[in-house]
């Protein structure tokens, strides 16, 4: 299953970065909280539902991440936001709205630690979690749901240092979110959603 090859492949690359890394210590600035905003933007195409072209608006949240160094270079992070809200459009009518979280744990490699401006990459795993889903125009009434889904994420940025425990990022995310759509129990389509999630954040490094 592909959600079984992309849990171990995330795993694996998880306890390959706890075993090179070398023992820390908690008062030694290991941990950077980072607050601030993101975008979740779709993809322009999501698919058909019920034969028709499915659309899917984007929406902007505060975001929180929590980011732990294991070495300088590398990190694992936890991101958290507010539940993002999207219209869903079928042939360019509203006909649903839905709300959804997307945690996202990832690990980053950062190239320059030390300098002021630091880019970073990395990769992770996403559960999204599709919530308040209600149809709208033509679906006014109707019992519409989305299911949760399953993903990888790949994630690229950069820091900028203020001061030794302040910091500005700027990141962007690709997260692959695909999921099926009943209405009143009848499965009419799966929506490719794989959006750019992307914003900036004030960080504090404790």
């Amino acid at each position: 299953m592909k959600i079984t090859r992309i849990t171990t492949l995330f795993a694996g690359v998880i306890a390959a970065c706890m075993v090179a890394a070398p023992v820390v210590h908690a008062d030694d600035g290991n941990w950077v909280l980072r607050f601030g905003a993101h975008v979740v933007d779709p993809k322009s195409d999501n698919g058909r539902l019920a034969g028709m072209k499915a659309s899917v608006d984007s929406s902007t949240r505060p975001s929180a991440s929590l980011e732990y160094m294991f070495t300088p270079n590398w990190g694992v992070d936890v991101l958290a936001a507010w539940p993002f809200r999207h219209d869903v459009r079928l042939n360019g009518v509203r006909a649903a709205s839905t709300q959804q979280l997307p945690p996202t744990v990832g690990v980053n490699y950062h190239f320059m630690p030390d300098a002021k401006v630091s880019p970073f990459v990395g990769a992770g795993l996403n559960y999204t979690w599709f919530h308040n889903t209600h149809g709208r125009g033509p679906l006014q009434g109707a019992s519409v749901s989305i299911e949760n889904s399953w993903g990888a994420a790949a994630h690229a940025g950069v820091d900028v240092k203020l001061s030794d425990r302040w910091l500005f990022t700027a990141d962007l995310r690709w997260i692959d979110i695909r999921s099926d759509v009943h209405v009143n129990g009848a499965k009419v389509g799966r929506a490719t959603i794989n959006p750019l999630v992307y914003g900036v954040s004030l960080g504090y490094r404790f």
